[in-house]
């Protein structure tokens, strides 16, 4: 039986890509400010977006001390994974880390090599240029001035021939002058292009260090998962722990609401009711359901006008859905994707994310909060790539499926929630 697993929290290798980190989140906030885009924002504002994002974060910390000091203290066989697996979310994170800024130098050095093109095709004709007017001085035996205003002959003459060399002499001294400027342009992109050429050999050299640290660690959780297979089986059929599970996400989604109620997003829409919930009858629906499409960059909007319109956040074969029964009890609240580990979970539409942290029964799970109390939530990942406070678009990459927290099949466990309550998946989102 599938149930839910979990995802892993990364973290910040060093200070200096701690403060980049806050002063992209920084830039996103702002971004989705509704301020004028010619006005630049006010230090006040400035410090006011900060202000925000870190009472956010104390808030959602203060949260998970909450949920961990009221539950049910008896530790359950996946706990034993949770750090191995939070190592392995922290390393995954890092390498997706490395691929974004491997694409960018990558992107970089792309442009410079078709600046460095451009600019030696100027400068061989900035050359030709030059050496037409040397001919042309050439032709002229190089007379200078003085000779050919005592040489005796026609004056009309001597003052064309005499502008003609002014002329020649100011086109000379701009082509020199040009070619100067090229050069230095020339050797400025030479040393940049060296520059992005060592950082990309620096990136490389990371990513093959965290490759082989990732490798090591699946070997150790597949060794841990080994030891605890017969305790993780009992424990998966056991209808208490299913129950405790579900009462704590609950209780974290009910503090996530009011929390959301009580500071509204920055984007100012008119509250909106979502459309009356229409139950679809479970007994014609195929066993499972493959989804090829996931959600696209689209524009933002009040996610209660997006019922029927969303797409899926990961590629798979839909099952356990919504209003099921469970073998343990109870009825699933949201749905199953199965697919394989490493594949991409998108966020179904604009939002903030509010949670991100490994829990239990649900493993690595990341939320998203799209305002006017609808959240969505992604569990069972191997990795989360994005921390609370992240501002994200429909169709970012989110976190990467898995299989962490014990759970014997690699997916992803969706839920969308309105006001706290769990509503069918399958009625917001279309598969063609």
């Amino acid at each position: 039986m599938k149930t839910p697993t979990d995802t892993v929290t990364p973290t910040h290798r060093t200070l200096a890509r701690e403060s980049l980190a806050a002063l992209m989140l920084l830039g996103a906030l702002l971004a989705s400010s509704p301020a004028s885009p010619a006005t630049p924002p006010s230090r006040a504002e400035i410090n006011e977006k900060k202000d925000d994002l870190n009472e956010l974060r104390e808030q959602i910390h203060s949260l998970r001390k909450e949920i961990s000091s009221g539950e049910n203290k008896r530790a359950g066989a996946a706990d034993q994974l949770k750090t191995i697996e939070q190592d392995i979310s922290t390393t995954q994170r890092t390498l997706h880390e490395l691929t974004t800024q491997k694409n960018k130098v990558e992107d970089n050095l792309s442009d410079l090599t078709n600046q460095s093109h451009e600019l030696e095709t100027r400068l061989h004709g900035q050359q030709q240029q030059l050496e037409r007017l040397l001919y042309r001085q050439y032709l002229q035996s190089n007379p200078d001035s003085l000779r050919l205003l005592l040489n005796g002959n026609d004056p009309n003459q001597v003052t064309r021939n005499l502008y003609y060399l002014s002329t020649i002499g100011r086109a000379r001294s701009e082509l020199l002058h040009e070619i100067r400027q090229s050069l230095a342009q020339k050797k400025a992109l030479l040393e940049n292009t060296k520059t992005r050429a060592e950082e990309l050999i620096e990136i490389e050299k990371r990513q093959k260090e965290q490759h082989a640290k990732l490798v090591t660690q699946r070997e150790q959780r597949k060794n841990l998962l080994s030891s605890l297979s017969a305790k993780l089986s009992e424990q998966r059929k056991e209808i208490g722990n299913l129950r405790r599970d579900e009462k704590r996400l609950s209780q974290l989604i009910d503090r996530l609401t009011k929390l959301s109620a009580a500071k509204p997003a920055p984007r100012k829409e008119p509250p909106q009711s979502a459309p009356p919930e229409r139950t679809k009858p479970q007994a014609k629906l195929a066993p499972d359901i493959q989804n090829d499409t996931v959600p696209q960059p689209g524009p933002a909007g009040n996610f209660a006008r997006l019922k029927g319109e969303l797409r899926l956040p990961a590629r798979g074969a839909v099952s356990n859905r919504f209003g099921t029964p469970r073998q343990e009890g109870s009825t699933w609240r949201g749905l199953f994707i199965r697919a394989g580990t490493g594949g991409d979970v998108k966020a179904i539409a604009a939002g903030r994310v509010v949670f991100s942290e490994w829990m239990r029964g649900f493993g690595n799970l990341l939320i998203v909060d799209h305002g006017n109390s609808f959240l969505s939530i992604y569990g069972n990942n191997d990795a989360l790539f994005k921390h609370v406070g992240d501002e994200v678009r429909g169709g970012d990459t989110i976190a990467a499926v898995g299989n962490s927290g014990g759970n014997p099949e690699s997916g992803l466990y969706f839920e969308i929630r309105h006001q706290g309550k769990p509503v069918d998946p399958m009625q917001w989102v279309r598969l063609k």
